[in-house]
């Protein structure tokens, strides 16, 4: 699909996407979504008070999102592959600033360590280096230093879903918001309604100790998408309250 016709396709969207450029291109490919309800008192540890946890039918929801991030470029220049292309694992909820809808995230993970040290330094979003590994229906992650570990077998449905007001709750998220020592930094995103399978795990293992209380069952939900491309606008600061 074309910059234009992405650009065009906004039916989906909850705003406008915004006047000013995009600045980088961007491919969430072959990704795998699970789900969790959880309760407030805990994942409220772990979001700044600057940000609203969103409650889907009074309940507040973390996610972990596993898949490969490709060809990511600025504006008007090339895709360098042996930075651009990594796997990614981030463990996300889901926020509200100034009644807008976006995702926080509680952990982000990249495969490559030279990728994690650019987007970090570009984006000032918490990325860390993690060792994984991708097959087809299997993905694989370790991180030593947190003692974090995600191995997940997986079998893909052939038919598109139709989606629930839920499922498209947790995955229609335009904005990004993410703390900093002194902001809290805002990004928006745009691509197209993401294409969601069914998909049923075969095996689960996940290990995130700081986050035992919250990702402590098998997800509620699941799903997979074979991916989309994203445009991605500058961060914009908010200066914290606290």
């Amino acid at each position: 699909m074309t910059i234009k016709e992405i650009l065009s396709n906004t039916e989906h969207r909850p705003w406008k996407i915004p006047a000013e450029k995009w600045k980088y291109y961007q491919e969430w490919n072959d990704v795998v979504f699970l789900h969790w309800q959880v309760d407030y008192n805990e994942l409220k540890k772990f979001v700044p008070d600057d940000l609203e946890i969103d409650l889907f039918e009074s309940n507040p929801w973390v996610s972990l999102v596993a898949f490969t991030m490709e060809k990511i470029r600025p504006r008007n220049l090339p895709a360098f592959s042996p930075v651009s292309d990594f796997d990614e694992i981030n463990i996300r909820t889901y926020v509200k600033k100034d009644n807008k809808q976006g995702v926080y995230f509680l952990s982000i993970e990249g495969g490559t360590k030279i990728s994690c040290q650019i987007a970090k330094g570009l984006s000032e979003l918490p990325y860390r280096y993690s060792k994984m590994a991708r097959q087809d229906n299997l993905y694989y992650s370790e991180n030593m230093q947190f003692r974090d570990r995600l191995e997940i077998m997986y079998e893909v449905g052939k038919e598109l879903i139709e989606k629930t007001e839920l499922d498209k709750w947790l995955t229609e998220r335009y904005a990004l918001f993410q703390d900093t020592l002194s902001s809290i930094n805002e990004f928006e995103i745009h691509h197209i309604e993401w294409p969601i399978n069914k998909i049923e795990l075969r095996e689960i293992g996940i290990e995130y100790s700081r986050f035992n209380k919250l990702l402590n069952n098998r997800p509620l939900r699941q799903h997979y998408s074979p991916g989309v491309q994203v445009l991605a606008w500058d961060k914009k600061r908010n200066i914290k309250l606290g």
